[in-house]
């Protein structure tokens, strides 16, 4: 790594280094709300799009580029992985992803497979080749992938849910077929986030969108082991951030789970979970709809969190979640500039 990217303020603070403003660069920023993003999708089907790495390559860099933020993020999506694992896999317009096969039972999670990530998705680490290449020397590019209950989810529901009927029918009906499903998958998020890291990324998060659906207790018991184990298989290489949402009471464990970056939801108070988890950064986390009000809202919740925070070192800006649809363009970049501007100055 060039020392370009090793001083950046986004690994600085990643390493909980002062910086002389807070870095900051966002969840989805690559996506729907952008014009370019529709000019380089056109007609192309999502997963295809995914799956294509010059468009890719091309959405992620033309969002750093146009909203001047201080990382990357490779535009991919957290379901592909599950493809080689035999799972079919689309995503259907006005309805999002949907698997057409779900694990429902013994002989379905028998029949999950595992596959190097570098043979099953190569287009993954072409396009991280393509976006390294373009991207300016001092700015870091993030990899990303699912956590293994977020994943397991997934698979099981077969698309998006509200009360996980399926997922806790098996996590708690079948612990010992809940528990293999979930080495199966922590094995594969291993071995390709690992393959996102050797092909080049500075950094990775890992998403666990769904967890908010469990309690700290069966977090505990369902889950942490093999977060645990993903955090273990894939440390020491690069900062790797952790980010849930949806349940405040789950921040502690997932602290000990493992992550150099503890990224928050705009549910938690930030800084009172800083000091009770003890971690040495954070990553958030501003309610994403705050961006679909007025410019002025934007700048006043912005500074609210900057003030909280003061200068102390470790605080990665960005949402609580992504970036929606219906965000104004002009809106995200008011809020770089500002928390740019504004964290330079509460750092002096």
């Amino acid at each position: 790594m060039n020392d370009a990217l090793l001083n950046s303020a986004f690994l600085r603070a990643c390493r909980g280094e002062a910086t002389d403003y807070t870095p900051i660069w966002l969840n989805r920023q690559a996506g729907r709300y952008m014009p370019e993003y529709h000019q380089v999708k056109g007609d192309t089907p999502s997963l295809d799009f995914f799956k294509t790495p010059h468009l890719a390559a091309q959405v992620t860099c033309d969002a750093q580029r146009i909203l001047g933020v201080d990382a990357a993020i490779l535009f991919a999506d957290l379901l592909p992985i599950l493809e080689p694992m035999g799972l079919e896999l689309d995503y259907l317009p006005g309805f999002g992803p949907k698997i057409a096969n779900p694990i429902r039972s013994n002989a379905d999670i028998d029949a999950v497979r595992l596959t190097p990530s570098r043979e099953s998705m190569p287009y993954i680490r072409e396009a991280i080749g393509l976006i390294r290449a373009e991207l300016p020397a001092d700015i870091p590019l993030i990899g990303f992938g699912g956590a293994p209950f977020t994943l397991a989810s997934y698979a099981i529901e077969g698309q998006g849910s509200k009360n996980y009927v399926h997922v806790k029918q098996l996590m708690y009906g079948d612990s010992v077929a809940w528990h293999v499903l979930m080495e199966k998958i922590t094995d594969a998020a291993i071995d390709y986030l690992n393959e996102q890291i050797d092909a080049g990324v500075q950094a990775v998060q890992i998403f666990d969108s769904w967890v908010g659906a469990l309690g700290p207790s069966e977090f505990e018991r369902f889950v942490q082991p093999h977060s645990q184990r993903l955090f273990d298989g894939i440390s020491g290489q690069v900062p790797v951030i952790h980010f849930g949402t949806g349940n405040p009471a789950l921040s502690g464990a997932m602290a000990r789970s493992g992550g150099d970056v503890l990224a928050l939801d705009w549910r938690s108070d930030l800084m009172a979970t800083w000091d009770e988890t003890g971690v040495t950064a954070v990553q958030g986390n501003l309610d994403p709809i705050v961006l679909c009000a007025t410019q002025a809202a934007v700048v006043d919740e912005a500074d609210r969190l900057l003030t909280t925070v003061g200068a102390r070192p470790g605080h990665i800006f960005n949402l609580g979640h992504g970036i929606i649809p219906e965000t104004p363009v002009d809106h995200v970049k008011a809020l770089v500039d500002f928390v740019h501007d504004r964290s330079a100055v509460l750092r002096q």
